[in-house]
């Protein structure tokens, strides 16, 4: 008989990874402004290299934001405070040319195409493209397991970074776990652990080997799904010394596969990071996420992929979608109709829904923006699960 079982990979980055650095950046400065302004638009864009980050795209807001001190003091809370490095919070050099929203967006926005001349108002969908959701019995998180491995680890990491428990590290680093499935996609055992953790250049490989799997992959991986083939991989080059925005350029926005489910589930083509919730690449993906989580929940599937679509300027979705790959106890089409009759899927009320026009996003930048269990991660919630369960 042939053997079915499949390997499957995703991976982590910490909040060091240069691209992570500009995400994180970003939110920061979307929180600082949503704090006194909840009603601005904004769609803040990094880039950094070393010795500097560049803020640009488009703001409209009353309030004024301290661009560079903002900078500056997330760089400074990630770990870049060492010149050596050659990326310190004090020494780098922060640009600013961000300006106003277009007027042709805001245009749309302000009011939906759908309500213009009625005398009524709402808002448009801040542009068009399409926005996935996802969520398995697979974990407790209702997260795929891959994800949840690879993104632990990475929070582990920066853990004992900043605990002091392994302070020879330094704030960049990059996790991968690999997971052996059997033909029912249920997960038998962790075949690969890939850990880079960039480090102080006087350690040597052996004693960075030895710690990290002491200190990380054995308190962050269940040992259940360990076993005597599972191979663990660190810092595979043999050194990691140069490393986040010296080592490499960052950019937001580039990391959304780290950002959502590991690559187990398709990504929208918009990121999240910078962006006020009038974007539909923000809201409706934490919308979707929502729904997909409360449909698991209620009992309707085993897994969920849902998929909204929008156009710029149009308050309602120009379609949804949803897959249960043959686990759902009705048939997808139906389960269509239950969510159209139980969520309103316009983004004014999702920001309403999901309470977005509050400063929470930067914790949202670092270690993905699902299946968290923090209090201000609203799509996480799972209040709508028992009314789906009542429309089966």
């Amino acid at each position: 008989m042939q053997n079915k079982r499949k390997l499957f990979t995703s991976e982590s980055v910490t909040e060091g990874h240069p691209d992570k650095v500009c995400d994180q950046i970003a939110d920061a400065i979307l929180d600082d402004i949503l704090a006194h302004d909840p009603t601005a638009r904004v769609a803040c864009e990094v880039c950094a290299s070393t010795g500097l980050v560049m803020v640009f795209g488009e703001i409209t807001t009353a309030h004024y934001s301290d661009i560079g001190a903002i900078a500056r003091k997330t760089i400074k809370s990630i770990g870049y405070t060492d010149p050596s490095m050659g990326f310190h919070y004090e020494n780098c050099a922060v640009l600013n040319t961000l300006h106003e929203q277009s007027p042709d967006i805001a245009m749309g926005v302000d009011n939906a195409l759908e309500l213009r001349g009625s005398g009524s108002f709402d808002l448009g969908a801040g542009d068009q493209g399409m926005m996935f959701g996802y969520a398995t019995k697979e974990t407790d998180s209702f997260m795929p397991i891959t994800a949840n491995l690879s993104q632990a680890l990475a929070m582990r990491l920066a853990k004992v970074r900043k605990d002091g428990i392994l302070p020879y590290l330094r704030p960049d680093g990059k996790t991968q776990v690999t997971v052996e499935f059997d033909e029912d996609d249920t997960p038998l055992r962790v075949d690969t652990v890939l850990i880079s953790a960039q480090h102080q250049p006087d350690v040597s490989q052996e004693i960075i080997k030895e710690d990290l799997l002491k200190h990380v992959i054995f308190p962050a991986v269940p040992p259940k799904l360990l076993d005597d083939a599972t191979r663990f991989i660190v810092n595979p080059t043999g050194r990691f010394v140069t490393g986040g925005p010296q080592g490499d350029s960052g950019l937001t926005g580039r990391k959304i596969i780290v950002d959502t489910y590991g690559g187990y589930a398709p990504h929208g083509g918009g990121s999240f990071s910078g962006k006020d919730p009038t974007k539909v690449d923000r809201s409706a993906s934490y919308m979707a996420r929502y729904v997909a989580k409360n449909i698991v929940a209620s009992g309707a599937a085993a897994k969920c992929q849902i998929q909204f679509a929008y156009a710029i300027g149009i308050a309602a979705p120009v379609s949804i979608n949803i897959n249960t790959f043959g686990t759902g106890v009705i048939s997808d089409r139906a389960l269509e109709k239950i969510v159209m009759q139980e969520f309103d899927l316009r983004p004014s009320v999702i920001i309403e829904r999901l309470n977005l026009r509050r400063p929470i996003y930067l914790s949202t930048a670092a270690y993905g923006h699902f299946g968290r269990s923090d209090v201000n991660f609203t799509w996480e919630k799972l209040d709508a699960a028992e009314a789906i369960k009542a429309r089966l």
